[in-house]
């Protein structure tokens, strides 16, 4: 739709009161250039101001996210200042002094940001401490209970591409904030006027030194038996983040060699230069690290995301190396938990959109588990929790410690694993093989539907309700609830869940951090007379059959 000359000229006056409302001069000039732009008829220039000027970017429970740039809907100084001191005002209504800890990683602007959080925190009568320099997102969450601070903030935008960076909040009992917290904060942001009238503290906040972080790597070691094998060779590559460091320190004082690193992907850039997206799950995220397992053949590949909270595995196989699902290796550290023992009370969980055969695995230990919504802001708050796990290559092995996703205590459990299974001759594969036969075979898939317009994705959801699917790949639809009037008894969130007759599952969903709709797609297949071949066969051809039909009907 193109925009009328009196929303452009809107814009132009919006963009001007912000500009002179920016403390940073980078991102005033920025602004002000586009503004010129519009005002010689740069069409393209004015596109990008309507997106710049199009609202305050939304602080929700994911805290915020965005591109980097001038404007109120981009990540920058000014919008950062507003948010901190938003979070300020809302813990000083039960604090009156809020102690706030405060981690960043090795994205363009990261430290700024933090020192921006800090000196607001402190302009407002409460206490900072920063940590000491760029550091994967866990060793932040770990921070915050071992400091007793109020709240937790982490400078990072994960793994999404260079042009962004974000800002993600904990709440004092170490877990990322749900609702009501994020409308109430959101309701403290909306009352800032101006940027420049908020307090600033010129200095006087905590730098940390490395106590935390060698606090948290004594006690990220305990997640591993100290009996069980070491003789194992791991490559690891961090994707250009933070995590390089800390996963050599942490198996090296674990008793393992140190890893391979990939050495073009070791050292944090903010460029991310050997990836198009700095995401294991994305294509040719992995290729420098399976290059290198080519060359030097280790047991096993562990790569982490920028900041270090996920983990992605790679395992050898007949016909070269195999990147493992999220669910794969979700079930493969539930089994080996629970293997290990674990007390009768125990809950594991997983998001809805994650496979169920951790569910089923559980049940027949007669342990309790939890299905739970997308992201660990929930599954950390699964009273009891001993692990729990998402697709998306999150997992929480030691809650205790660190509620939330944590790729560098997971990459320690992998290599237990696969020390473990090479002592004994085995492999990751045979072990995945055996839980397959056991428990049936849950193979998972999906697919993204990318927009620029977000627009566009309401409009799918809402073809999706008034157009209901009675079948799927020519198998009955016994059950769609619909997850926004909270069906299945889980809190309301935008999104659909289709049951089919053979047991099948779709789940349909916006992203939450990105412009996309993705949809989960799972089938069940049960192995009879040990033939395991054929039933992954028979469930790849359901599994074809759904994502087709569903491809059709989320269509743009």
């Amino acid at each position: 739709m193109t925009a009328t000359d009196t929303q452009v000229a809107a814009a132009i006056e919006a963009a001007r009161a912000w500009a002179a409302d920016d403390p940073d001069t980078q991102t005033m000039a920025e602004l002000e250039a586009v503004i010129e732009a519009v005002g010689a008829g740069d069409s393209t220039a004015t596109d990008d101001l309507l997106d710049r000027m199009s609202g305050l970017l939304q602080f929700g429970t994911a805290g915020l996210r965005g591109a980097l740039g001038g404007g109120p809907n981009r990540m920058n100084r000014s919008v950062v200042i507003r948010a901190a001191a938003g979070i300020t005002a809302y813990l000083k209504k039960t604090v009156p002094e809020p102690f706030v800890v405060i981690g960043f990683d090795a994205r363009f602007n990261s430290d700024v940001f933090a020192r921006d959080t800090a000196a607001v925190v402190l302009g407002a009568g409460g206490r900072a401490s920063v940590l000491p320099r760029p550091l994967p997102t866990p060793v932040l969450a770990y921070a915050i209970r071992h400091l007793g601070a109020d709240a937790g903030i982490m400078v990072t935008a994960s793994h999404n591409p260079p042009q962004d960076n974000g800002y993600k909040v904990y709440l004092g009992d170490g877990s990322q904030i749900v609702s009501p917290s994020d409308v109430d904060i959101a309701a403290e942001i909306s009352r800032i006027e101006r940027t420049l009238d908020v307090p600033l503290a010129d200095d006087g906040w905590e730098t940390l030194d490395d106590d935390v972080l060698e606090s948290y790597l004594t006690h990220v070691i305990d997640v591993v038996s100290p009996e069980s094998p070491r003789d194992l060779v791991v490559v690891h590559t961090a994707l250009h983040g933070v995590g390089s460091e800390t996963v050599a320190r942490a198996f090296v004082a674990a008793g393992y060699a140190a890893p391979l690193q990939v050495p073009s992907q070791a050292e944090p850039d903010p460029l991310f230069p050997t990836v198009p997206f700095p995401n294991p799950e994305e294509p040719g995220a992995m290729d420098a690290a399976l290059e290198l397992a080519e060359q030097t053949g280790p047991d096993v590949v562990i790569a982490n995301d920028p900041d270090a909270d996920r983990c992605a595995v790679a395992v050898p196989g007949p016909g070269g190396w195999r990147m493992l699902r999220g669910d794969e290796v979700g079930v493969l550290l539930g089994a080996h938990l629970l293997d290990a023992g674990v007390p009768s009370d125990a809950v594991f969980a997983n998001s809805i959109v994650s496979s169920r055969m951790l569910a089923t695995v559980c049940r027949s230990l007669g342990i309790a588990h939890e299905e739970t919504l997308t992201g660990f802001k929930w599954i950390s708050r699964v009273p009891g929790l001993r692990y729990g796990y998402e697709e998306a290559l999150g997992y929480c092995v030691d809650p205790e410690q660190v509620r939330d996703k944590d790729g560098v205590s997971a990459a320690l459990v992998v290599a237990e694993i696969a020390a473990s299974l090479k002592a004994s001759g085995g492999s990751i594969t045979e072990r995945l093989d055996e839980l397959a036969v056991k428990h049936g075979v849950h193979a998972t898939d999906g697919f993204s539907v990318r927009v620029e317009d977000l627009t566009l994705i309401g409009q799918i959801m809402a073809r999706l309700r008034a157009q209901p699917l009675s079948t799927v790949a020519g198998v009955e639809v016994s059950r769609v609830d619909d997850l926004a009037a909270g069906d299945g008894g889980l809190p309301p969130t935008e999104g659909l869940r289709y049951f089919l007759a053979d047991d099948s599952r779709v789940i349909v969903r916006p992203s939450g951090t990105e412009p996309k709709l993705k949809v989960y797609l799972e089938v069940i297949e049960a192995v009879s007379d040990d033939d395991l071949a054929g039933a992954r066969s028979r469930a790849a051809q359901r599994l074809a059959g759904m994502k087709s039909d569903f491809e059709a009907a989320t269509a743009l």
